[in-house]
């Protein structure tokens, strides 16, 4: 009976962990040796990139997708996102590993942009040098060469939270917005931040990783969600300055926790703050 009772909850964690999108690097190093069509992406700022990266990983960072014209941080249209991508030798159809200097910052972001854009098969690895060389993970300053392609979008507006919606919510209980910046941030005492969305509780993006940067666990991240009000019966809209930090929240609850029901705010504080909607202290 013992045997028995490991032996399912083996199958249980097995079953749990690989539904999850977050990977180590003895399954990404898997995943590169058996799939000749993996694409690699480095999110990565160009300058860390060309030092060195992951053998055939192509740079694409978290500034690469956005427009910085009247407002901050706002995503590219669709169909410019495709034509990036696409150039870049990737398409929706490829199984597509992400990674980032180890701040789960970027490539949580460039994560939540393919997710958005309807790429099916998205990976983040976690930049541990440690693991990494155990899985022999190779790390080159060569870059790789891919022939552009067809990335072809199909929207999933499940994951996308628009300014009206957000506005929309403020009084709905069903709604929990979540505020990723610091406290202070949050609270309005620094210069770049009047406060926040009224309403929103505010976890910061820091405290759903460990020391290292990796995400914490299952169970760390309940405690801390639950203490915030938020639960998978609600929907969950995260939010942050530029929409990078509230990427990490985002994976922390749709991937480890498992909440079906997030959204990304992608024009963020400064497209709310643009438009001279509400913010509290």
């Amino acid at each position: 009976m013992k045997r028995l009772l490991i032996f399912l909850f083996s199958l249980v964690y097995v079953a749990s962990y690989a539904q999850s999108d977050i990977i180590t690097a003895a399954e990404a190093a898997k995943i590169i040796k058996n799939n000749k069509n993996v694409r690699i992406i480095d999110a990565s700022k160009a300058k860390l990139y060309n030092a060195a990266h992951l053998k055939n990983a192509i740079n694409i960072s978290a500034a690469e997708v956005v427009n910085n014209d009247e407002i901050p941080g706002l995503l590219k249209s669709p169909e410019e996102l495709s034509k990036l991508f696409g150039s870049k030798g990737i398409s929706e159809k490829n199984e597509i590993i992400v990674y980032d200097e180890g701040s789960q910052k970027y490539s949580s972001r460039i994560y939540w942009v393919l997710k958005y854009l309807g790429a099916g098969n998205v990976k983040i690895l976690h930049k541990d040098n440690n693991a990494w060389r155990k899985a022999r993970l190779v790390q080159t300053a060569k870059k790789p060469f891919f022939k552009k392609t067809v990335f072809n979008v199909k929207l999933n507006k499940s994951i996308y939270a628009s300014m009206d919606e957000v506005e929309k919510s403020l009084k709905n209980p069903a709604v929990k917005i979540v505020d990723a910046r610091s406290p202070d941030d949050y609270n309005g005492k620094t210069e770049t931040s009047d406060g926040h969305i009224p309403g929103a509780v505010n976890l910061f993006f820091k405290d759903v990783l460990t020391s290292t940067n990796a995400f914490k666990s299952k169970d760390e991240l309940q405690k801390l969600a639950t203490a915030k009000g938020i639960t998978p019966d609600k929907e969950i809209i995260v939010y942050c300055m530029t929409g990078v930090k509230a990427s990490v929240v985002f994976v922390a609850l749709k991937e480890v926790l498992g909440y079906k029901n997030v959204k990304l705010y992608d024009g963020a504080y400064e497209e709310w703050w643009a438009n001279y909607k509400p913010l509290v202290k």
